[in-house]
């Protein structure tokens, strides 16, 4: 399985950014794809994620600003990101939990990470 994350880069705060992340390769299902962002000294935290029904899950620090999406079709998820604020400044990482047939456990993968820059 391979995850593509794109869409990252800089951005001035206010700005809208929207990473993209595609999931590849041979598998049953994905039961969630998520983002999830690291900034220099901090561990890594949930930024959003959305389950194979449609419910979604955001940080408390997005919510209104940021919003995830899926296109199952493609096993696609977006990230639409407005009002910038520097503190958004991290490398985002894709992630993708799936099985492998429908009785087996539910595996974790990332994807590369992308930087997110939010500076004037």
């Amino acid at each position: 399985v391979q995850l593509q994350a794109s869409g990252g880069g800089l951005v001035q705060p206010g700005g809208s950014l929207r990473l993209s992340c595609a999931a590849s390769g041979s598998f049953f299902s994905i039961n969630v794809m998520g983002w999830y962002r690291q900034a220099p000294g901090k561990q890594r935290e949930l930024v959003a994620a959305v389950f194979s029904g449609g419910i979604t899950n955001y940080a408390d620090s997005v919510k209104g600003r940021f919003t995830i999406s899926r296109d199952n079709a493609k096993n696609t998820v977006y990230l639409q990101m407005s009002s910038l604020e520097p503190d958004d400044t991290a490398v985002y990482y894709c992630n993708a939990g799936l099985r492998w047939s429908p009785s087996s456990a539910l595996r974790s993968y990332w994807g590369q990470g992308t930087q997110v820059t939010v500076s004037s």
